[in-house]
Formats: C-alpha cells, structure tokens, sequence
C-alpha cells in the first residue's frame, strides 16, 4: 500500500535554491545534505520538497513539477506575491475542477497550487 511520495527537483545550484524555497515560498528546511550542501529536504504541513543539485543527479535541472492542494488559494496566491515568488499566472476557476495558479523556481521547476471548486 502506498502511504506518501516526495517530489525531487534537479537545480544547478542546493543553497539558492533553498533560499528560494524558504524565503519566497515558505517552506521549512527540514535538513541539508553534504559538504557543500547538495541535497536538501523542506517540508509545509503535509507536503515534502526534497531539491538535489544538477552535479548529483542523473537529470538536467528545471524539468519538474508538482501540485499542491490547498484550502485557500488565494491566500496562498496573495502569500506568496507578496514574498516575491516567480508566478507564472493569478489564480484562476478551471473547467476541471480547480481553482489554481503556478510558480516557478529560478531553474523552471514548477508547483501549481489548487483548491477544488464546487463545479466538478
């Protein structure tokens, strides 16, 4: 059965991009691996992020993404305007059932941020 996944995101550089992920996004940095750093785990309620740098990865940097449910994504929208994060788009009444928007990391990665709506 499964119980939990964590997305990981290739990017060229750990420490950036864990000051991004921290200061504009408002993760919390759960721990930092190597010397330097080049594995990184943040965590924000249930939702873990874990980020490696390109050196250590058989992948290039800047082709993922992930979605995030929230109870409000507006709020969270408005969170994260206001902490200078890269939005690709305002949030927006999907015909798929979600009202959402995306950002992006300095490398592209993306997350897309969502809230069900009632026209399912």
């Amino acid at each position: 059965m499964m119980r939990g996944s964590t997305t990981v995101f290739t990017v060229r550089d750990a420490a950036a991009s864990l000051a991004y992920y921290r200061d504009r996004v408002g993760f919390d940095v759960a721990f930092e691996y190597g010397t330097p750093t080049f594995y990184v785990g943040l965590c924000s309620g249930e939702v873990s992020l874990h980020l490696i740098a390109a050196a250590q990865a058989p992948r290039p940097p800047g082709h993922g993404a992930v979605s995030i449910y929230v109870d409000d994504v507006d709020a969270v929208h408005a969170d994260l305007l206001k902490r200078g994060a890269k939005i690709l788009n305002a949030p927006k009444d999907q015909d798929y059932g979600l009202r959402d928007f995306a950002i992006a990391d300095a490398d592209g990665n993306m997350i897309f941020f969502g809230t069900e709506t009632k026209q399912r």
